[in-house]
């Protein structure tokens, strides 16, 4: 089988190479294409993956393309991880809205929005190439905003495309192993939309185990989400929010903290990764692996440190994480491969079109929730629904995801005015409409969306 991944020069795709060689089944991936506009960090992620080959028989082929119809012919599974405009991009996300003090995140409140602007023209091209050079491949979108680019793909190729986060899945290891559970016998009762979800129910073999973690000052002290949102906060809900909910519970002091900080969370993968891309131009083999190691052991170290009481940037000294080659977003992906191929059904949570699961929304809106996956498909589990404050907060977010869509397909700047606007964490019509200059001052992806109306008009 061959695998496209776009994107391929990024940091992540070690894990999921990592995976497929220790992947004993079969049928199994036999190429991996790589593709991505710059050559550089195509040469020093195959430099890479040919490290983590050395000593596997059967490692699968590595090939590099800089453009993606080689990469998508005939392949079986695409895996997009794909970031227009880069991480120059990004800074531009977060440095627009903290400018005028609002949240300045990569996917959530309006840093999400511009990138979901800028992305959704060139995943609906890549959603096209699909279709016609690997009709019958299945897309597994890992491309942020993950849950909107998943909704415009499947506007051309339907179910076939699903969207991953490791959010969910890593909340699910860190509670299993807080409480001394066998992650594989723990469910989760989780809803939402992606990066905007709630864990509700804990079931290790079909007993709910959540108010035992909630009740306990230890182990939920020690939950990454304890430190996070303060348990208190935990116990009053009664349930455990996705990390990215603390934007929204606490953006008072997240935007503070992001603005009192030396650097964004931007500005310190820029560096790392311009400084990393250069070093390794000329290593190989195992001097290229141990690069790439040392830097993404720096870049886990740091995530959402400004939550944690870090500074941005910053290492925590009590960090401590799951080898991401074993779970995370290789884990998850590599499990959905095996569940369509092999016919292995695999429970698990996935950004997946609505149908009936979640009343409250279009049966065509992409929800994050539980599911099971086989030869046959993606099948959502039947959930209780969420509850009025739930519910609510999923539709204000949608509604400004459907916008953003349309503004991207259309170059509308009355729509795309209106997501910024409405988004919870902006809540000002005069500060939307500055949000969107600001984006298209700075940003040229994102002007080029507006150029199309300008010209018809």
């Amino acid at each position: 089988m061959k695998l496209a991944i776009l994107g391929g020069g990024g940091f992540r795709v070690p894990y999921v190479y990592q995976a497929l060689l220790r992947d004993p089944g079969s049928p199994r991936i036999e190429e991996v294409w790589l593709q991505d506009s710059d050559p550089g960090r195509l040469a020093g992620m195959a430099a890479v993956l040919a490290a983590l080959a050395d000593g596997f028989e059967d490692a699968p082929r590595v090939f590099t393309s800089t453009g993606p119809d080689e990469a998508l012919e005939g392949a079986d599974f695409v895996f997009s991880a794909v970031r227009v405009g880069g991480l120059r991009g990004r800074v531009c996300d977060e440095r627009v809205a903290l400018d005028l003090n609002v949240l300045g995140q990569e996917t959530t409140g309006p840093g999400g929005i511009a990138y979901g602007l800028r992305t959704i023209p060139v995943m609906l091209d890549i959603a096209h190439r699909v279709k016609a050079l690997a009709p019958d491949a299945y897309v597994i979108n890992f491309t942020n905003p993950a849950g909107m680019i998943t909704e415009a793909m499947q506007g051309v190729l339907g179910d076939r495309v699903l969207g991953i986060c490791d959010t969910p899945s890593g909340l699910g290891m860190r509670v299993a192993a807080a409480l001394g559970l066998d992650p594989d016998r723990v469910q989760m009762d989780y809803v939402g939309l992606n990066h905007l979800g709630w864990m509700r129910r804990v079931l290790h073999d079909g007993v709910d185990v959540l108010p035992r973690l909630l009740a306990d000052d230890d182990l939920l002290g020690s939950l990454e989400e304890g430190v996070v949102f303060g348990r208190e906060w935990l116990r009053d809900l009664g349930l455990i929010p996705n990390e990215y909910l603390y934007y929204y519970y606490f953006n008072r002091e997240a935007v503070r903290a992001t603005l009192d900080a030396p650097q964004t969370r931007g500005e310190f993968l820029l560096k790392q990764q311009e400084a990393f891309y250069e070093r390794i131009a000329a290593a190989s083999g195992g001097a290229a692996m141990e690069m790439w190691r040392e830097t993404v052991a720096s870049r886990s170290a740091s995530y959402m440190a400004e939550m944690k009481g870090a500074p941005t940037g910053e290492a925590l000294d009590d960090h401590s994480g799951i080898d991401p080659a074993d779970e995370g977003y290789a884990r998850v992906a590599l499990n959905v491969m095996a569940a369509i191929s092999r016919d292995e059904p695999a429970s698990m949570i996935l950004n997946v079109r609505n149908g009936s699961t979640v009343a409250a929304l279009p049966p065509d809106a992409v929800v994050e929730v539980p599911v099971t996956v086989d030869a046959g498909g993606v099948h959502p589990h039947p959930l209780d629904q969420p509850d009025l404050h739930q519910a609510g907060l999923m539709q204000q977010v949608k509604a400004v995801e459907r916008l953003t869509i349309g503004a991207a397909v259309t170059g509308s700047r009355t729509d795309a005015a209106k997501a910024f606007a409405l988004h919870p964490l902006v809540d000002s019509a005069r500060i939307g409409r500055q949000l969107l200059d600001g984006y298209i001052d700075r940003i040229p992806e994102v002007a080029a969306v507006f150029s199309r109306e300008e010209s018809s008009s």
